[in-house]
């Protein structure tokens, strides 16, 4: 098989490096330079046909994209440690987080970026910059909700570290990324962020 990887501050590839350092796994790797285009180019669309990474090549020319998709591959082949929930309850609590996290606050964080960043001005065309910019606070109001929430607990599902842990960390730093920062009155999510920046996992 084959992952088809991009570089920080691209948050989707991240968290499959993530999961994978989490699982001890090593991927075959192709890394892929967004800023040069790689993603558009025939070599790569012919993989995936939407140029978005990350992508992952099975050994029987199978492609699977979309991240949280490759994770659960990797989870199905190597339950342990689960990463996904343990029961029919845990299993669905990190599937609410993780549908929280993609919901509430990586969609108006997508939007700033999409629409106020230029980096992205070469190919969001047009960019609706007053559209973009109000859902910065959307984004932080998300935020707010995941401080709330963290209060008493260690990870955002429960106990357990988990992919809703790795969704929300990837999202916050690409946050971060293009200027949403958090802020001293969310000290849940804080103290969350850097016992999570601290796991070995997280500089993958």
């Amino acid at each position: 098989m084959l992952f088809y990887d991009a570089a920080n501050p691209a948050p989707n590839p991240r968290r499959v490096r993530i999961f994978l350092a989490e699982k001890g796994l090593k991927v075959p790797t192709e890394q892929l330079s967004i800023v040069a285009g790689d993603h558009k180019k025939p070599e790569f669309l012919a993989v995936n046909p939407l140029g978005q990474i990350p992508a992952l090549k099975l050994d029987d020319g199978e492609v699977i994209t979309e991240s949280l998709s490759i994770c659960r591959f990797f989870e199905a082949l190597n339950p342990d440690p689960p990463m996904f929930g343990k029961g029919p309850k845990g299993v669905a609590e990190v599937d609410m987080w993780v549908r929280r996290v993609e919901l509430r606050l990586m969609v108006p964080v997508g939007m700033v970026w999409m629409h106020t960043h230029p980096f992205t001005a070469r190919v969001v065309v047009p960019q609706y910059k007053d559209f973009g910019e109000s859902n910065r606070p959307r984004a932080i109001a998300a935020m707010r909700y995941f401080d709330e929430s963290l209060a008493g607990r260690t990870w955002i599902a429960g106990k357990d570290y988990s992919i809703a842990d790795i969704a929300l960390l990837t999202t916050i730093d690409f946050a971060i990324f293009i200027g949403i920062g958090l802020s001293d009155d969310m000290p849940n999510l804080k103290a969350w962020h850097e016992r999570a920046s601290a796991r070995p996992s997280a500089q993958a």
